[in-house]
C-alpha cells in the first residue's frame, strides 16, 4: 500500500486511530467508539497505519556496561567518565558504541550549549542513535575539522552537522575547507580567513566536543581510504611513531602531538583549543584503536571514552 494511493482525510483518520492507541494508551475498544467504528476495523486500522509508515516501532535494546572496565580506565587515565559496553552478539561494534555515547550525549547536553564534532564512522554511528523528541533551545553544532571528499559522504564533517542539526535543532556552524591542503602556506592563509577564524573562535568556546579516535596504520586510515594520503605517506607518517590521531592530529603512544609536513597542511581547531572543551567525548573501539586510545587517553585529547570491553581490556593489558 502505498502514501499517494490513500486520501488525505483517510491518512488523517489513521493517523488519529494510531494516536489514540499508541500514544494515548487506549483500548481498541476505546478508539472505536470515539471514531465509531467497530474494533475489528480499528485493528485493520492500525494495520494500515503501521504498513503506511504512520507508525514506527523503536526497540531500544539494553546496553549491558562492564564497570569493573570502567573504573579502571577512569582510575589509571583520570577519565570523567567511561563507557564500557559488552558487545552484543550479531551486533555491529559500531552501532554498539554509537548508542551508548548517544545515550551519554542526550544525558549531558543542555539547552543554549555548543557542541563541537569531528567526523567519521564513529561519529556518524553516534548521530543515528541520537533520539531528541523535540528540538534543543539554542543548541550551535560546530565543525571541528575540515571535510574529507565525496567518496565518504555520509560522515564527512558537514554532512555529520546538517545531520546533528536535523536532530537537535539549532544552528550548524561549518569549517568551510578540506581537511588537508596542498602547501602549509596555503593552510595558514586558509586558517587566517575571517570565517574559518569564527568557526575556530565557536569551537573553542564548545561545551561538548564529540570525537573519534583514528588509527594512522594505513590498511585502516580514513585518509587513506578517502583518497587524500597515498598509503606510503600514510606509513611514513606511522613510521614517526604516530599511532593515530584525535580531530586531525597525529599523536604518539604517549599522546605527545606529532609534528610534520602533513600536520602542517591540515585545517582544523588546534589541540590547544580542544583541550579547553570540558567534555571531550571519544568514541573508538576494536582491535586497531587500542594503541590509539591509549594515546588520546595518555595525552588527554579525551575525557570521556566509550569503547567495547575487548578494546578496554586490551588497552589495559597494554598499560599495566
Amino acid at each position: 500500500m502505498s502514501r499517494n494511493k490513500v486520501s488525505p482525510d483517510r491518512l488523517n483518520i489513521l493517523a488519529d486511530a494510531a494516536e489514540m492507541y499508541y500514544l494515548k494508551e487506549q483500548s481498541q475498544s476505546q478508539v472505536a467508539k470515539n471514531l465509531d467504528v467497530s474494533r475489528s476495523m480499528v485493528s485493520r486500522m492500525l494495520t494500515d497505519a503501521r504498513r503506511l509508515g504512520l507508525v514506527k516501532i523503536h526497540i531500544e535494546r539494553p546496553v549491558n556496561h562492564n564497570t569493573e572496565l570502567e573504573k579502571l580506565l577512569c582510575r589509571q587515565f583520570g577519565l570523567t567518565k567511561a563507557i564500557v559496553v559488552e558487545q552484543p552478539s550479531g551486533q555491529a561494534l559500531l552501532t554498539s558504541l554509537g548508542k551508548a555515547a548517544a545515550r551519554y550525549i542526550e544525558e549531558e547536553l543542555r539547552p543554549d550549549q555548543t557542541l563541537g564534532t569531528s567526523w567519521g564512522t564513529a561519529i556518524s554511528a553516534t548521530v543515528d542513535e541520537l533520539q531528541f523528541e523535540k528540538p534543543m533551545p539554542g543548541i550551535r553544532i560546530v565543525q571541528l575539522l575540515g571535510s574529507l571528499g565525496a567518496r565518504i559522504k555520509q560522515y564527512h564533517g558537514i554532512a555529520i552537522v546538517n545531520r546533528l542539526v536535523e536532530k537537535l535543532g539549532g544552528e550548524g556552524v561549518y569549517l568551510n575547507a578540506p581537511f588537508l591542503v596542498e602547501t602549509a602556506q596555503l593552510a595558514s592563509v586558509l586558517k587566517e580567513s575571517k570565517d574559518i577564524l569564527e568557526t575556530f573562535q565557536l569551537g573553542s568556546q564548545a561545551d561538548v566536543a564529540l570525537l573519534g579516535i583514528g588509527s594512522a596504520e594505513p590498511e585502516v586510515s580514513p585518509y587513506v581510504l578517502a583518497g587524500y594520503l597515498p598509503e606510503k605517506e600514510m606509513q611514513e607518517i606511522c613510521d614517526t611513531g604516530a599511532v593515530g590521531d584525535v580531530c586531525g592530529v597525529f599523536m604518539d603512544i604517549s599522546g605527545n602531538p606529532l609534528h610534520s609536513d602533513l600536520q602542517d597542511r591540515t585545517i582544523g581547531i588546534s589541540l590547544e583549543d580542544l583541550r579547553n572543551i570540558p567534555l571531550r567525548i571519544g568514541v573508538s573501539g576494536g582491535p586497531h584503536k587500542i594503541k590509539p586510545i591509549i594515546g588520546a587517553l595518555r595525552g588527554k585529547h579525551v575525557n570521556v571514552l566509550v569503547t567495547d570491553a575487548n578494546t578496554a581490556q586490551g588497552v589495559i593489558n597494554q598499560t599495566k
